[in-house]
């Protein structure tokens, strides 16, 4: 949520900065802006809306440079050129171009571009403007220019550290000043922050990918640190001073991976990735025939996991969704009891959780607010916690006792759809680790289930295969409709959950998502002729059940939509359309059902003309409650 990018050296920053925010786009922004470092003092340029917006009010089209005629001021011919750039999702303050970033002090000397939330900000805007301050927006983020302006006296390093010292909450920011051209100082707390070494040049960023088309070396920033970026150079100091030796680490990701590769979108480019997704995430782990290997866990041994007497999932969204799945197979096959929670309620709960619980976070960004928070509370109370995530250095990998990698690259599209099912598959391949070490599956039936997750990305790319023009279709036909229903039972729930999530996610069509078997006590009553009824009916042993629940359906005059397993002659007669998917382990094959309902909502979404990739309001990685 919200995005940095910053530079020092010899080039124009302008067009670098434009750049990296175009990489950062899918963490999702209202606003956007950029302030270069010029002769007299820095050129700041903001705007609301997309990059678009940003381009046009700087004179520059895409790929382009600044227009003279435009009013835009030119860059001096500075040896080190430094600027910094941000993309913002509101919080703190309306959509306006007075709340985007970057913001200034006063006399324009400090200059800043922060994400997450400064907790205590109220506070600290009582006591500048005490001292003097006038503020020009109602964000948070203003107070961090103010305050370090307040300390600045010709030591841009000193003032970011003292600045640093005052704030509260969880955060990630990069300044500037208008006397130290070449200078970016960046601090972080709980908000993802990285650097980029190039050949006498120097990026800062929330993520890799808005440099990685200038360097593959990386340098990670951890909390409580300060970072100091200079064109020959970057060092990096605790906040009493103290130099902190680290190495660099040189990144595998191709600049192509943030590209759509073909693809009208990147959302539909990613659902076309799942099955490599999943053969990242699965391949190594299942070498043997009978048995699951994990990696390294940690501090999560196989004797912890021998010993865990319950599994707790906290998750927000999309992930919440995957670990109601990964209940059924982590029951099913380990026989360990597991709740599922979102992680928003249960923060604020006073859980009974302790030290026989094994605690499992999953968030795709690794920065998920309510799901650090949850994971806290957890260790706090004694338990082993396990971050399940998609990003190495994540905050969620460092305070974890240990972590799974989902394995799924680069997702740019805000709607989950190969981190989800990475995600499934990570609680399956635990699942069948459990069983293996607690002997709770015999060996015929465990080396069946091995064979079946090895099995997973083909039946990935079969189904998408065989659903993709079904689906398609009946997205089109179905496109007007004022709201749907999705129902399921047992493992087909959270997949019907799922389903009404991605629909009301990126086509903003009202849907509910319901238990089959619950309908009668309610929602029954919102069925007509015009709704369409969404039913997850792939085999299982409540097939018959789901089959009575969709003759309710019907016998209400509302029409059906049903996910079957191919061959399968259940709804004959009672569903209007029918999408296949291939045979496989009931819990799995519940699974294969989520990517027709990726594709109907995609279907829905394009045909209604709207932004899948960018969906309004929300944003990529969350990191506010």
């Amino acid at each position: 949520m919200c995005g940095i990018i910053g530079y020092t050296g010899p080039r124009d920053p302008r067009e670098i900065l434009l750049a990296g925010l175009e990489r950062l786009e899918y963490r999702g922004y209202d606003s956007a802006g950029i302030a270069v470092l010029q002769e007299g003092g820095a050129d700041v340029v903001r705007a609301v809306g997309n990059l678009a917006a940003l381009r046009e009010a700087m004179g520059i089209a895409a790929g382009g440079s600044a227009d003279a005629s435009s009013g835009a001021v030119a860059v001096a011919e500075l040896k080190q050129q430094t600027g910094i750039g941000h993309t913002r999702w509101a919080t703190h303050g309306r959509v306006t171009e007075e709340n985007a970033h970057p913001h200034s002090d006063n006399a324009g000397v400090a200059h800043v571009v922060v994400n997450g939330i400064i907790e205590n900000f109220a506070t600290l805007r009582r006591e500048l403007e005490a001292k003097g301050s006038v503020f020009t927006s109602e964000t948070d983020a203003e107070v961090v220019a103010h305050l370090v302006a307040l300390h600045y006296q010709g030591d841009l390093v000193a003032a970011v550290r003292e600045a640093d010292t005052h704030l509260e909450g969880h955060y990630a920011f990069v300044a500037m000043a208008d006397t130290e051209p070449g200078l970016l100082v960046g601090a972080r707390r709980e908000c993802p922050l990285v650097v980029g070494l190039g050949d006498g040049e120097a990026f800062i960023a929330s993520a890799v990918p808005a440099f990685l088309d200038h360097t593959r070396s990386v340098l990670s920033v951890e909390d409580g640190e300060v970072v100091i970026l200079r064109p020959e150079g970057v060092v990096i100091e605790s906040l009493e001073g103290q130099p902190i030796q680290r190495e660099a680490e040189e990144v595998d990701w191709d600049a192509q991976t943030a590209e759509k590769g073909g693809y009208e979108t990147f959302m539909l480019k990613e659902i076309h990735e799942q099955a490599h997704a999943l053969s990242e995430t699965i391949a190594d782990r299942t070498v043997r025939p009978n048995g699951v290997d994990l990696g390294d866990l940690g501090a999560i041994d196989d004797a912890l996991l021998s010993r865990i007497g319950r599994i707790v999932v906290v998750a927000c969204g999309t992930s919440y969704h995957a670990g109601l799945i990964g209940r059924y197979a982590i029951e099913a096959w380990a026989r360990v009891p597991v709740e599922v929670e979102l992680a928003s309620e249960y923060r604020y709960r006073t859980p009974v959780v302790g030290p026989d619980d094994l605690v499992i976070g999953i968030t795709q960004s690794g920065e998920t607010r309510d799901t650090l928070a949850a994971m806290r509370c957890a260790q706090d109370a004694g338990a082993t916690v396990l971050a399940l995530t998609n990003i190495m250095g994540s905050q969620a990998e460092r305070e974890a006792d240990g972590v799974l990698f989902t394995r799924a690259g680069l997702e740019i599209g805000v709607a989950a759809t190969k981190t989800f099912i990475t995600q499934v598959a990570a609680l399956g391949l635990l699942g069948l680790r459990l069983a293996e070490l607690r002997g709770s599956l015999d060996e015929q039936r465990l080396t069946e289930l091995v064979s079946e997750m090895k099995s997973l990305p083909r039946l990935v790319a079969e189904t998408i295969e065989m659903s993709e023009g079904p689906a398609m279709e009946i997205g089109t036909r179905y496109s007007k409709a004022g709201f749907f229903l999705y129902i399921g039972r047992n493992a087909g729930l959270p997949i019907a959950l799922e389903g009404a999530l991605k629909l009301k996610e990126i086509a903003y069509v009202p849907t509910d998502a319901y238990a089959a078997g619950e309908m009668k006590h309610g929602p029954i009553a919102l069925l007509d002729e015009d709704t369409p009824v969404v039913c997850v009916a792939t085999d299982s042993p409540v097939l018959e059940k789901i089959v009575s629940n969709v003759m309710e359906v019907r016998a209400r005059g509302a029409v059906v939509i049903g996910v079957e397993t191919v061959g399968s002659s259940a709804l004959d007669g009672i569903a209007e359309d029918r999408i296949q998917v291939p045979e496989a382990d009931p819990i799995l094959g519940a699974l294969l059902a989520v990517i027709p309902l990726q594709l109907l909502a995609y279907s829905i979404a394009r045909e209604r003309g709207l932004n899948v990739d960018q969906p309004r309001n929300l944003a990529k990685t969350v990191t506010v409650e």
